[in-house]
């Protein structure tokens, strides 16, 4: 059984790698073209800096990683007109020969405005565009990647969202729908919430077990839901994600922390094991790759298994 470690966005020993981002507010400024100009500028500094991270990655044997959803700022912005499968046409290209030279894992997640709950029908209608974006761009790439998501919205009731999402979801194209995984969150939707969803409607679960810890049921034990959470993604061929991470204090449980405590780690990976399958675990902290490292140099104490480059074999 192997644990596969990975981190979100750009790593922080890369001191000159950042997401190189525009807001619709700073584009309105100019005219179309200066602003066009620009956008494809800074897109493509992106593409150059990606390149980068996934050397990086490589080198230090990471798997799996998660792209910045930063990377193409307002391409689906109703007022930006670019062709982008034209105009990167040959970033895209690149990209997708790195990605499959060094093999490693991707996937997005869109900000917390993309779900299928809302009451509103435009904002449905543009997550809906948003979900097409992601779509295209892993196409474009080759991707076999997957799109997590939040339940989101629980407004009036959790039953109204909840059928809201069933009615949205279904009316989804299949390959949008296959797009789409699901976790649990830290305030509204529990794990039990989100597998049963998950489970009527055939789509892979990812456990958040930091959230698992700020928001669970009294009755909740993940070791018992653990083999229901795997089984989702039995048809995926990939293996089943989750996320780790713990409460930056106890009077913020809810916000991440910038490493991750080492006895947690341990106690999660010991529930892991009966499971005897592969896993790939995404830290959700502010350490990011260094937090990672520091991990991976504390699990090397522990005797009960191996570490292969950021691998944990159980």
């Amino acid at each position: 059984m192997q644990i596969n470690l990975g981190y979100v966005g750009n790593p922080l020993t890369l001191l000159d790698i950042y997401s190189h981002n525009l807001t619709y507010k700073e584009f309105s400024k100019y005219d179309n073209n200066k602003g066009i100009d620009l956008l494809t500028e800074r897109i493509k500094l992106n593409f150059k800096n990606f390149q980068k991270v996934l050397k990086y990655n490589y080198d230090n044997k990471i798997k799996f990683y998660r792209m910045t959803h930063t990377m193409f700022p307002l391409l689906t912005h109703p007022s930006v007109n670019i062709d982008y499968k034209e105009v990167f046409k040959d970033d895209f290209k690149r990209l997708k020969e790195t990605i499959n030279k060094y093999n490693i894992r991707i996937d997005t997640h869109p900000d917390e405005f993309c779900l299928l709950t809302s009451e509103k029908n435009d904002v449905t209608s543009n997550s809906i565009k948003i979900l097409k974006f992601h779509l295209e761009i892993f196409k474009l790439l080759g991707l076999n990647a997957k799109c997590v998501l939040h339940i989101g919205s629980s407004k009036p009731t959790k039953e109204e969202a909840l059928n809201r999402f069933k009615i949205n979801y279904n009316k989804l194209p299949n390959e949008l729908k296959s797009l789409i995984i699901l976790e649990n969150d830290d305030k509204t939707y529990t794990v039990t919430d989100t597998l049963t969803l998950c489970e009527e409607l055939n789509i892979p679960m990812v456990l958040d077990y930091h959230h698992f810890i700020c928001n669970h049921l009294k009755n909740e034990k993940i070791d018992k839901l653990l083999p229901r959470i795997i089984k989702t993604w039995k048809n995926t061929n990939l293996n089943p994600k989750m996320h780790f991470s713990c409460s930056l204090s106890t009077k913020q449980k809810r916000n991440h922390s910038t490493y991750i405590n080492y006895n947690s780690f341990i106690k999660f990976l010991k529930l892991l094991k009966p499971l005897n399958t592969d896993i790939d675990i995404m830290l959700e902290v502010k350490g990011k790759d260094e937090a990672l490292f520091r991990l991976i140099r504390q699990l090397k104490f522990y005797k009960d298994f191996k570490v292969k480059g950021t691998t944990i074999i159980l």
